[in-house]
């Protein structure tokens, strides 16, 4: 069979050279970033594209099957590159889809659109939202035009809200939503290529013992991952340090107080946006 095309968005980042690592034989891959690839692999193509820019996300998501949005600013931080990066650009790609016809996007959310529920709750795909920043409310946001594309235009929307992308977990937070690469890549290719996604709204996480989310609905869909975080969590308990005590009562950890993290993808000065 002939392989499917897929856009991905914001592939420069550590989730998204994870994912091109993990799914290079299965698909042929168009990577888009503002920044250099950094790890390359053979066979995929990369568009520099700036997406808060509508020429741009319709240059890029143009002939391919179906696109993996990862594009965006990926921390708490100002609110103007949130707007840009997060809401203008996630629009932007949402609408330039939709007019060059192309109907499944996989739109990666994140723990964050429900980060102010407590840690002692478990929750499913059908809580109402808490975003625990600014950040959190993009994705949100990103959620819910996800279900007007939908609804409003027949596209088939899967929305994973990650936990933290890993090959292992770096803390007692991450015990809980630990996601590895290859569970990782296990989810999005369910939602490349399940014949029933409508809209539907998953948690991006391994099998981890201690989960905060009832992730029926990607069992439902034939996820069946195969990591849990639990081998690692006497190593991680022994080295724990105390937190900020609010950041520990919830489930978005620091998400929740903060103001401003730095990005840990900032685009070079030197290069031109584009």
């Amino acid at each position: 069979m002939k392989k499917k095309k897929i856009l991905i968005t914001g592939a420069a980042g550590d989730v998204g050279t994870h994912l091109r690592r993990e799914l290079q034989a299965k698909y042929k891959i168009v990577a888009s970033d503002l920044r250099d690839l950094g790890e390359t692999f053979k066979g995929q193509s990369f568009k520099r594209a700036d997406i808060s820019k509508m020429p741009a996300a319709l240059r890029i998501t143009k002939g391919v099957d179906a696109i993996v949005h990862l594009g965006g600013y990926s921390v708490e931080g100002p609110w103007q590159g949130i707007l840009n990066a997060n809401i203008i650009g996630c629009y932007n790609i949402f609408e330039a889809a939709r007019l060059n016809g192309v109907k499944r996007i996989l739109f990666p959310t994140s723990n964050h659109a429900v980060g102010f529920y407590e840690r002692g709750t478990t929750i499913d795909h059908r809580v109402y939202p808490k975003p625990d920043s600014r950040y959190g409310v993009s994705k949100v946001f990103g959620e819910a035009l996800g279900s007007l594309y939908a609804d409003k235009y027949g596209m088939q929307v899967f929305c994973m809200r990650i936990g933290n992308v890993n090959p292992v977990p770096i803390d007692k937070r991450r015990l809980s939503i630990l996601f590895t690469p290859r569970d990782l890549a296990q989810l999005v290719t369910i939602g490349i290529e399940h014949p029933d996604v409508r809209f539907e709204i998953v948690y991006g996480i391994s099998k981890n013992t201690r989960a905060w989310y009832d992730n029926s609905n990607a069992f439902r869909l034939g996820y069946q991952p195969k990591d849990d975080s639990e081998q690692w969590a006497a190593e991680v308990l022994a080295n724990e340090k105390p937190g900020d005590q609010a950041a520990e009562l919830y489930q978005g950890g620091m998400f929740c107080v903060a103001e401003d993290i730095p990005n840990p993808a900032p685009l070079p000065e030197r290069k031109k946006r584009m």
